[in-house]
């Protein structure tokens, strides 16, 4: 059987695999059966592989049996091996081969004693011998061929015969076995040694032209190259198996000298990226981590003697990180020109393709016996490059002798380099010169600025004649000091351009100043920059309206000015955009954006001049009041921009209504500082939003209060998520048709320890506002899970399950569908008992992003509901859109006991039933109710009446005090 049929053939494996592990996991697991799959032997072929048709197994034991393949005869034959490893290893293999031809087969089988494919990342397999010794169901004991790199036996195949092969292993892990015909088999390893031996030879002497390029040109960039390449040619003599025919590595100590070369090739690595890139000269703190790295390294140099696995895998993993991490680097500094960094950028290339495809192979993603020589070939293909790269530096052309110009040389080098203007004032002859001259630089004709020092006074703007004029001044009279100024010059396109002049005077020899000569830089892109960073400072870099520095900076004055007037009364808005997070969320943040763009822009059109509007945080507004003290007025602005943010937003062909959240708080005599002002609105805000949003709220005094209480529940509810403060209680879920539990609905319960039970209404908000919701609802599944599990492991009740209810912050988590599956699986419960209730708005809020969740939580197997239907959007046809099994019927329907809410219940009910779905009613607290629901054939009713919420003891014995529903 060729290789290909046999993976065809995997079924087939896997079946014979399952019986393999049925035998290990019974009682007399020593006993095992040769595997239903025989390898057939055919005389032509010249290598098959075995490494997925060998059962291999654990028992512990110096003695193995196995029931023989059978043969011709029919006859299943037992056989008994007695280990010859000592002390054994209790490793075993089975395989059973199959000689139909007439005539006598010989074959090698060979096990690798290492293999790069599928040795893995961390902690990976870095060789050993594979095979201890194999007995056949018939004859002796197969003879060991002497192998360095593998273990080789000969095998005897006689005609039209079938042969079951017990293999001795020396490990667990058996990574390839081949049958090879014995010449094929040495003209494999022929053309594998010479391959290899030219390897060898080009990497050794690109290791020694490197090293003699490093004495002849001493920069570090060489003795780097150097070590890389010495490095490589230690790691491919110990991978080709050259290493041990000189120093004589026994099998035990080769994955020592392996995990010392991969030691060795990722720590020069990172010495030539360090010293080719000259990265100590960016920051020290670069030399620090790579010495940090490399000292690390060289401990693991140490480990590897008692712990090569471990520091081989720490070496791969430094070897992808260097590749990481050099790449982003060399991309960072060839984007800031740097040469070297050019340069470099072809070799490192052929670094991340050598990583990746390095990557593949020890992970098994590549699986040939060809990837193994091709990336060592490969590293010394790097080698090359990175020699090339190094021999441009070394004969390229050198740097300039020093002493060759003369000092007024240099100095004009100096000044032509700098990119500076020369400028001299002839003050005797009253004569300015520039050069080069400055006139063209900014549009003006040439020699225009060249005479009289008012020539350019008249150039200059406004602002900086009279500094100018009064400095040159002050050096004439003074005859000493500096001239250093700023100023600016109109061009030609009535532009103005920055320049710094820097002068000093020239006393002549009766005392008095003849010239003034320095020199003139433009800085109008320094100006330019200096003021983009102040407006940036005091303004938001998004909406361009002021930022909170700025705002209260106004409202200080504003403050300021109305305690002197009494006709100046400041009013605050803050206001913040409801479920703006949802937006965010559904349609991307650059979307969201862009919509509060156009809020701030409608918003600034409705303000006055004198108003001041300003973009706190996010989708938080805050609008200043100046000359409003007329209530009334307040009272209609505020509306006006509650009905302006309302206003539809069309975008990508849709409407996008916004609501938002006002708080208004006016200045009193009471308000000390511009901060009290804004934190009174902001709690007036607070309030507006825990109502429901959609509102308008004006400040009142007790909100301080509720703020505070607010802040001290969200530290509480901290502490109690960390000390279990928390728990959670079980309402029972009645079957209608047998009056028995069927589940429970989980609701979560805090007692504080000082202000007593709070109530869930008063602390889940604050918990979704903080962003604690995510800890709290993870907490109530994985507790109702636990609990679930229990009562049904406790009470024989597998049918029971429970309701847990998700928050809309919850349900808008990325997370949600990782945690629930999270919980099923640490606690094991059955995903059919475990559900999650969704509100009607909830899911409405979204339908095309929530649908999507929802198919994904379906996946898993839970339970889905519908929460309060009924009171929401009521959209009958999302029903069979989102994978709901369940409806739960608000109590508004049973409350009102008129002929027409019974009839609607009617309806609901039997819509339900067609479209598959279970019912759930609340609120029942009559028989009359009761009776109904059993003549229409409801399935579940949840109230008082059958139950207040209990603990997970009492509602445990609920359960065991009943039979199941499905006995019943």
């Amino acid at each position: 059987m060729t290789r290909n049929e046999a993976q065809t053939d995997i079924w087939r494996w896997l079946a014979a695999s399952l019986v393999l592990l049925a035998g290990l996991l019974l009682p007399g697991a020593g006993l095992l059966h040769a595997q239903d799959e025989t390898i057939r032997v055919e005389a032509d072929d010249l290598a098959l592989d075995l490494s997925r048709a060998v059962a291999i197994t654990s028992n512990g034991s110096r003695t193995f049996q196995v029931s023989a393949t059978p043969g011709e005869d029919g006859i299943v034959r037992r056989i008994e091996v007695e280990a010859l490893g000592s002390p054994p290893t209790g490793h075993w293999a089975v395989l059973s081969l199959a000689n139909a031809s007439g005539q006598q087969i010989d074959r090698l089988i060979v096990a690798p004693h290492y293999r790069l494919v599928g040795s893995g990342l961390w902690k990976p397999d870095l060789g050993a011998q594979r095979i201890v010794n194999i007995t056949p169901s018939e004859g002796f004991a197969l003879d060991r061929q002497p192998s360095d790199d593998a273990d080789i036996f000969n095998l005897t195949l006689n005609p039209n015969s079938v042969v079951t092969l017990v293999l001795e292993l020396a490990t667990p892990e058996l990574p390839q076995l081949y049958i090879w015909e014995p010449e094929a088999y040495k003209d494999t390893i022929n053309a594998y040694t010479l391959f290899r031996g030219i390897v060898i030879g080009i990497s050794g002497l690109l290791a020694l032209f490197l090293t003699i390029l490093f004495v002849v040109r001493g920069t570090v960039m060489f003795p780097a190259a150097a070590a890389l390449a010495w490095a490589v040619l230690f790691y491919i003599s110990v991978d080709f198996g050259f290493l041990g025919r000189l120093v004589g590595i026994t099998i035990g100590s080769e994955p020592v000298w392996r995990a010392t070369a991969e030691i060795a090739l990722a720590g020069t690595l990172v010495i030539f990226l360090f010293a080719y890139l000259n990265l100590s000269r960016w920051h020290k703190h670069f030399s620090h981590a790579a010495l940090v790295w490399l000292t690390a390294l060289g401990c693991l140099v140490a480990l590897a003697v008692f712990y090569p696995n471990f520091s081989a895998g720490v070496a791969r993993i430094s070897l992808a990180l260097t590749a990481v991490v050099g790449l982003g680097v060399i991309i960072w500094q060839a984007t800031h020109r740097y040469d070297r960094a050019i340069m470099l950028v072809p070799s490192w290339a052929a670094v991340v393709a050598w990583v990746v495809a390095m990557g593949m192979t020890v992970a098994g993603a590549i699986d040939n016996d060809v990837v193994q020589p091709a990336l060592g070939g490969g590293l010394v293909l790097i080698v090359l490059l990175i020699g090339f790269t190094v021999m441009q530096h070394a004969f390229s052309g050198g740097a300039v002798r020093q002493g060759l110009f003369s000092d007024v040389e240099r100095q004009a080098l100096a000044m032509s380099g700098s990119g500076d203007v020369v400028f001299d004032w002839d003050v005797l002859s009253d004569r300015v010169v520039t050069r080069p001259d400055v006139a063209p630089m900014i549009g003006l004709q040439r020699n225009a600025l060249r005479g009289p020092a008012r020539n350019w006074v008249e150039a200059m703007h406004i602002d900086d004649r009279d500094h100018f004029r009064t400095t040159l001044d002050m050096i004439l009279e003074h005859r000493r000091g500096r001239i250093r100024q700023d100023f600016r010059l109109r061009g030609e396109d009535g532009h103005h351009h920055w320049y710094s002049l820097k002068a000093r005077p020239v006393v002549g020899a009766d005392g008095e100043v003849v010239r003034c000569v320095g020199t003139m830089s433009e800085i109008t892109e320094q100006k330019k920059a200096e003021e983009r960073l102040l407006y940036d400072s005091v303004h938001d870099h998004m909406t361009g309206l002021p930022n909170r520095e700025l705002f209260m900076d106004r409202l200080s004055a504003l403050i300021a000015a109305a305690k002197d007037d009494d006709r100046v009364r400041p009013t605050i808005l803050a206001i913040d955009i409801d479920r703006f997070k949802t937006v965010n969320e559904s349609l991307g943040i650059s979307v969201g954006d862009t919509i509060l763009l156009t809020v701030a822009r409608r918003l600034a059109r409705i303000c006055r001049s004198e108003d001041t509007l300003s973009r706190f945080s996010g989708d938080h507004f805050m609008i200043s009041l100046a000359g409003r003290p007329d209530p009334s007025e307040v009272k209609t602005f505020t509306a006006q921009v509650k009905k302006t943010i309302s206003a539809p937003i069309n975008f990508a062909n849709q409407e996008i209504v916004l609501t938002p959240s006002i708080g208004v708080a006016g200045w009193t005599q009471q308000h000390g500082s511009a901060q009290d002002l804004v934190k009174d609105a902001e709690l007036a805000l607070h309030q507006a939003k825990r109502f429901g949003g959609d509102r308008i709220e004006p400040f009142r005094p007790a909100f301080r209060t509720l703020g505070s209480d607010h802040l001290h529940i969200e530290a509480d509810l901290h502490r109690a998520l960390d000390n279990g403060e928390l728990h959670v209680l079980y309402q029972p879920i009645i079957s209608v048709g047998t009056m028995s539990v069927a589940g429970f609905e989980a609701l979560i319960r805090w007692n504080h320890p000082k202000r007593g039970p709070i109530a869930p209404s008063d602390f889940v908000p604050i918990a979704e506002n903080s962003g604690l919701i995510a800890r709290l609802g993870l907490f109530v599944m994985q507790r109702a899970a636990d609990d679930i599990a229990m009562i049904s492991r406790n009470s024989g009740r597998d049918d029971i399950y429970v309701a847990v209810n998700l928050s809309s912050s919850q349900f808008l988590r990325q997370d949600l569908v990782s945690d629930v599956k999270s919980v099923l699986t640490r606690t094991g419960v059955k995903p059919q008992t475990f559900r999650l209730e969704l509100t009607e708005s909830m899911v409405m809020s979204n339908p095309e992003q929530n649908a999507r969740v929802l198919e994904r939580l379906d996946a898993l197997g839970i339970g889905l509901s519908i929460d309060d239907f009924g009171t929401g959007y009521s959209a009958l046809s999302y029903l069979t859109r989102f994978p709901f099994d369940c409806i739960k019927i608000d109590r508004s329907f049973v409350i009102d006991r008129s002929e027409r809410s019974h009839a609607l219940l009617r309806s609901l009910i039997q819509l339900g039933h067609d479209i598959g779905m279970t019912i759930v009613v609340e609120g029942v607290d009559d028989d009359e109710t009761l009776a109904l629901l059993q003549e229409v054939g409801c399935d579940y009713v949840q109230s008082f009446m059958f139950g207040k919420p209990v603990d997970v003891h009492t509602a445990q014995d609920y359960c065991a005090q009943e039979p199941s529903a499905a006995a019943q």
